[in-house]
Formats: C-alpha cells, sequence, structure tokens
C-alpha cells in the first residue's frame, strides 16, 4: 500500500479509503494487501475503475472475482478488460459488467 500512496500522491491511509470505498480494489496476498499496478494511470486511480467495481459488486462478484474477470482475457476485446479500462474502450467494459448482473 505505500507503493499505491506513493504513486497517488497521498497518505496510506486515504489509500485504505479508497478500497474501502470500492474506488480500487484490493486483495491480500500472504497476509500483505495488494492493489493492481494496472489500476493507476498517471497518478490516478483509473477512471472508469470505480464504476466498473461498483456493478460487478452489484452483480454479486466479490473482490477476488472481479479482479480474475478484469484480468481474464477475452478475445472479442481483446486483451482483459483491466487492458481495455486503461484504454478507449472504457463503456465497453462497463456494459459488459452491467450484463452480468442480469
Amino acid at each position: 500500500m505505500p507503493d499505491v500512496a506513493e504513486r497517488l500522491g497521498i497518505p496510506v491511509n486515504r489509500v485504505h479509503q479508497l478500497v474501502r470505498d470500492n474506488i480500487l480494489i484490493a486483495v491480500r496476498e500472504k497476509g500483505v494487501l495488494r492493489v493492481p499496478a494496472d489500476f493507476i494511470l498517471d497518478g490516478e486511480v483509473v477512471k472508469h475503475l470505480p464504476g466498473v467495481l461498483r456493478l460487478l459488486y452489484d452483480a454479486g462478484y466479490n473482490e477476488p472475482e472481479a479482479l480474475r474477470w478484469l484480468y481474464t482475457p477475452d478475445e472479442s476485446l481483446p486483451g482483459t478488460p483491466a487492458e481495455a479500462l486503461r484504454g478507449n474502450r472504457a463503456t465497453e467494459i462497463k456494459r459488459r459488467a452491467q450484463a452480468l448482473g442480469f
């Protein structure tokens, strides 16, 4: 988390708050809470990540399942939803995440 705080230019406790508020996603790995580096771009949280996370959580996904979905390759994108969020395909990712709830 200190690395995330440094990349975002905020205190570590603020990073924890972003995770609690579902702005960022973090999972515990070997006892350490980790945030994927892909979700920070140019010193900010990737723009559409909070909306996609909300849609995934509303569809019943938990944090590990949401991360798995975000990092599962999809030939129709191409790449992963996480990669698409960093590009110009965020609307398509949000549409797909929303469809999971139905």
